[in-house]
C-alpha cells in the first residue's frame, strides 16, 4: 500500500514469508498442523521510502513475526514518515 506521502509498506503472510506461514506448502496448506494460509496470528513487514530505499528496522531491512498490533504502528509510521 502508498501513501499520499510516497512510502509504501508491504504486508506479507504467505508461504517463505518470515511469519507463521513461513514453511506452509505452495498449496496452501500446512502438512504439519492443518491451517490454511488465509490465517496467521503474525506477518512479515517491510517498508519503502520515497526515494526507493528500504526502511531500516536496525537489524534488517525487513522485519519479520510481527504482530497485528505491530503491523498497525508500522503502517502509522510509513503514513506518518
Amino acid at each position: 500500500m502508498t501513501f499520499e506521502n510516497g512510502c509504501t509498506i508491504s504486508v506479507q503472510f504467505g508461504y517463505r514469508n518470515y511469519c507463521d506461514n513461513y514453511d506452509n506448502h505452495p498449496d496452501g496448506y500446512d502438512f504439519s498442523n492443518g491451517k490454511t494460509m488465509v490465517e496467521s496470528s503474525d506477518a512479515e513487514i517491510a517498508i519503502i521510502l520515497p526515494n526507493g530505499e528500504f526502511y531500516d528496522f536496525g537489524n534488517d531491512l525487513v522485519k519479520g513475526y510481527c504482530s497485528a498490533d505491530e503491523v498497525a504502528d508500522y503502517i502509522k509510521l510509513a503514513k506518518e514518515i
